[in-house]
C-alpha cells in the first residue's frame, strides 16, 4: 500500500468519527416520505425536503414514547444524532424524539394550563368521586352521529343492556366546541343520572384541543355527578383527563371499565345459586339427623310416655290397693259386728235427749215469739225500709204498715198531734 492510501474501513472509520461528534443532538425538519414499524418494535422512516432526504431511525426505547402514530405526509421535527453504518458506509439519523412541525404553541399551551389547574387542586385524588357499582341511568356527552357513540352503545348492548341511556349532543371538534362541551356537561348533570361519559374517538392534537381547554375543565370540576373522560386513543392524555373521576384509553374502553359483564354477572349468580343449594342441601340434611335424634330423645321423655307409664303404674296400685282394702275390710268387718248392737242402743239414747231438748226450745220459741205477743189494733210503721215512729211522718211521706196478716202501703195526707 503507497503512502497515504487508506483502506475502505479506514475512511468510513474517520468519516463515522467525523460525522457523529459534528451532527450530535440535531433538529432536522422535514416530510414523512416513507415509515415502516418493524416487529421489533423500531421504526425505519424517512423524512424529506424538496431537494433531498435522509433515512432515520428510531429504536423501540425511545418509540415506546410517541404520543402518536408516525404517517407518510406528516411534516415533522426529528431530534437525533448522526450515526454511521462503517460495514456499508450508510449513515443515518439516529432518532430521539419525533415532534409535529408547528405545534410547539400547543404542546407550550398544553403544559402551563396543566400546571395551573393543578396548583388550584382540580387534580387530586381526594376529591374525585367514587365509581357507582352498579349504573341505572347513564348520560354520554358527544356528537349523536359519531362513530364513538356508536361504540359505546354496542358495549352498552352487550354489557349491561337494562341501562337507561341519555345522550347530550355536542360538538366535539372546532372552535366553538369547548363552549358546547361545557354546556352540555352542566346539562348532563341536572339529568339524575348515576355517571356521565365524555367521550370523542381519536384525531390530531388540533382535533382534540377542544378537551384540553379550561372552560371544558372548569365545567368537569363542577359537576356533581360521576364523570368520565373517554377522549381519543389509548395514546392520547387530554387536560379534561386529568380532571375527571375516571380517565379511560378510548370510548369502548370507558364502558368496559364502569358497566359491570352482565353475562359475568349471571355465571356468578348460577354459581352462587348452586353453592346456596349445596350448602342448604347439607344444612338441612345436619339439620334433618338433629331433628330425628331429638325425635327419638322426646320419646323417651315424651309426658304421654310418662302418662302412659303413671297410668300403668297407677293401675298396678290401684290394684293393690283394692286387694289390701279388702283384707282389711274384712279384718274390720269381724271387729266391727260385735259393737253394732252396742253402737245403736247409744244411738237410740243420744237421739231421745235431743229430741225432748228440741221440745223445750220450741215450747220456749212460742212464748217469745213477737208476733204471738202483739196486741190487737197495733202494726209496725216502716219508712225507707226503717222502722219509724208516727210521729216522725210528714206530709205526703210514704210508708208501710204491717201487722201479723196484712202489709199495706200509705201515703200521708196530713198529721195532726193528739
Amino acid at each position: 500500500m503507497s503512502q497515504g492510501t487508506m483502506s475502505v474501513s479506514s475512511l468510513n472509520t474517520k468519516i463515522k468519527s467525523l460525522l457523529e461528534t459534528t451532527f450530535m443532538h440535531i433538529l432536522v425538519e422535514g416530510e414523512v416520505s416513507s415509515v415502516t414499524y418493524h416487529n421489533s418494535g423500531h421504526v425505519y422512516f424517512s423524512i424529506k425536503d424538496k431537494a433531498s432526504s435522509i433515512k432515520c431511525v428510531m429504536f423501540r426505547s425511545n418509540a415506546n414514547k410517541m404520543k402518536f402514530r408516525l404517517e407518510r405526509g406528516q411534516h415533522v421535527v426529528v431530534n437525533g444524532s448522526v450515526s454511521v453504518y462503517t460495514p456499508r458506509g450508510e449513515y443515518q439519523l439516529l432518532t430521539v424524539s419525533i415532534e409535529p412541525f408547528g405545534q410547539g404553541a400547543l404542546a407550550l399551551a398544553y403544559e402551563q394550563l396543566k400546571e395551573k389547574l393543578e396548583k388550584k387542586g382540580y387534580f387530586e385524588q381526594n376529591r374525585k368521586k367514587v365509581q357507582p357499582k352498579y349504573l341505572k341511568k347513564i348520560a354520554l356527552v358527544t356528537a349523536s352521529k359519531s362513530a364513538a357513540l356508536q361504540d359505546m352503545l354496542k358495549i352498552i348492548e352487550k354489557r349491561w343492556a337494562l341501562l337507561e341511556v341519555v345522550v347530550v349532543d355536542t360538538l366535539v371538534q372546532g372552535e366553538r366546541a369547548s363552549s358546547q362541551i361545557a354546556e352540555a356537561l352542566a346539562y348532563a348533570d341536572t339529568l339524575g343520572c348515576d355517571a356521565i361519559v365524555l367521550g370523542r374517538g381519536g384525531g390530531s392534537k388540533e382535533d382534540l384541543w377542544a378537551f384540553n381547554e379550561e372552560v371544558v375543565a372548569d365545567a368537569i370540576y363542577k359537576l356533581t355527578t360521576f364523570v368520565v373522560s373517554a377522549v381519543g386513543h389509548e395514546i392520547d392524555v387530554q387536560i379534561s383527563d386529568f380532571v375527571a373521576d375516571l380517565r379511560a384509553p378510548t370510548p369502548s374502553a370507558a364502558m368496559e371499565m364502569i358497566l359491570p359483564d352482565q353475562n359475568e354477572i349471571l355465571y356468578t349468580l348460577s354459581e352462587m345459586q348452586e353453592r346456596y343449594a349445596r350448602v342448604m342441601q347439607q344444612l338441612l340434611g345436619t339439620k334433618e339427623e338433629k331433628l330425628k335424634a331429638f325425635s327419638q330423645e322426646f320419646q323417651r321423655h315424651s309426658s304421654s310416655r310418662k302418662i302412659a307409664m303413671m297410668e300403668k303404674e297407677f293401675v298396678n296400685l290401684e290394684e293393690e290397693f283394692k286387694r289390701v282394702m279388702q283384707y282389711q275390710m274384712g279384718q274390720y268387718q269381724n271387729r266391727v259386728s260385735p259393737l253394732e248392737g252396742e253402737l245403736k242402743e247409744k244411738l237410740d239414747y243420744a237421739l231421745a235427749l235431743r229430741r225432748a231438748e228440741l221440745k223445750t226450745l220450741e215450747e220456749k220459741f212460742q212464748l217469745s215469739n213477737p208476733k204471738a205477743k202483739q196486741k190487737e189494733g197495733w202494726a209496725e210503721v216502716v219508712r225507707a225500709g226503717k222502722r219509724v215512729d208516727l210521729s216522725l211522718l210528714q206530709k205526703d211521706d210514704k210508708f208501710v204498715i204491717t201487722d201479723t196478716k196484712t202489709k199495706v202501703e200509705v201515703l200521708c195526707l196530713n198529721k195532726k198531734e193528739i
